[in-house]
């Protein structure tokens, strides 16, 4: 029973192959409310950004996911002091969307090719947010791993976003297009690494009329400012979307737990690529959205995934953004 909750919550992450993701994923239960409402839509400055659900991805057991070198019952004190669960942590897949005049532009694409039903809800996300595949004319990529490029396709192979340009960093596709690429400073194991590296080998060629490569630092569609923040992956960007005075920060996976990584970001994540690089890109961020109080955008954080981050001693803690009324 272990064995096969694991192999389905890694297969989320993409550390399983494409193959088994029907199997794995037949006997889980549909979400509850998840037909109700599942976007959220709000102005910034000139921009209208949606935020629409891709799902969610249920961890357990919590050890190894996260924390894997801290002992278990510091982690169990930590989730039990802020009245979370100590048998997993549920991730969201928040998927941003930002409407510029003629352009609709998606930053990541959730897990698609999943299956499940925990996941892979992006297409009927947006057909709720009255946004329909063909009208995307642009895709940002934070990085490669399957539950942000997995919704780029099909069950059938197919191109979901058909007239959509893709855009990804330099860095991160010259590391996904090595027949193998270096996971010596991952905790993840030789099985599983070969599993991830499949999902990229297999989506990534399919994109290649359409895809552009960026540098750390560019700007896109002047409303995107790029940021490499290696360590999750070589080529992990964080995108600032901007309009006037107004930002927000899209963190993508810097953290996946507002409770064990952001007020500890020592303890880490075992899908991080360069486990220790991580740990440094992580604190070094965090630091620098404390300092200047930018509010944040976060792929697998609570839903929406809005906040701020700020400083709470040596470490940080982040503060949900508030809703007085539903949408």
């Amino acid at each position: 029973m272990e064995r096969r909750i694991f192999l389905r919550n890694t297969a989320l992450l993409g550390i399983a192959s494409l193959i088994p993701y029907k199997r794995l994923f037949a006997d889980q239960p549909l979400a509850s409310g998840h037909l109700k409402k599942s976007f959220h839509r709000f102005a910034l400055g000139e921009l209208e950004l949606t935020i629409v659900t891709d799902g969610h991805i249920p961890l357990s057991p919590v050890q190894p996911f996260f924390a894997p070198m801290i002992d278990s019952a510091k982690v169990a004190e930590e989730l039990k002091s802020n009245f979370r669960s100590v048998k997993e942590v549920d991730l969201s897949i928040n998927v941003l969307v930002i409407r510029k005049k003629d352009k609709l532009i998606l930053i990541d694409t959730g897990t698609g090719i999943s299956e499940g039903n925990v996941s892979g809800w992006l297409p009927q996300s947006l057909a709720e947010a009255g946004i329909d595949p063909s009208q995307v004319t642009d895709i940002v990529i934070s990085h490669a791993h399957p539950d942000h490029i997995g919704g780029l396709i099909n069950k059938d192979g197919g191109l979901i976003f058909k007239n959509a340009q893709v855009y990804l960093s330099k860095i991160e596709n010259k590391f996904w297009a090595s027949s193998h690429p270096d996971f010596s400073k991952s905790k993840l194991s030789t099985q599983m690494v070969e599993s991830v590296v499949s999902v990229a080998h297999k989506i990534i060629p399919m994109i290649k009329d359409r895809l552009h490569l960026f540098d750390d630092k560019e700007t896109l569609f002047d409303c995107i400012r790029l940021q490499l923040t290696p360590g999750h992956t070589p080529g992990h960007t964080v995108c600032t979307v901007f309009s006037g005075l107004e930002e927000l920060v899209n963190v993508a996976d810097l953290v996946h737990s507002d409770v064990l990584v952001i007020p500890h970001p020592e303890w880490g994540f075992f899908g991080d690529t360069d486990f220790d690089l991580a740990i440094s890109t992580r604190r070094k961020v965090l630091e620098e959205l404390a300092i200047k109080k930018q509010r944040i955008f976060a792929y697998h954080l609570p839903w929406p995934g809005l906040g701020h981050v700020r400083k709470k001693g040596d470490a940080y803690e982040l503060v949900p953004e508030v809703f007085v009324l539903p949408d």
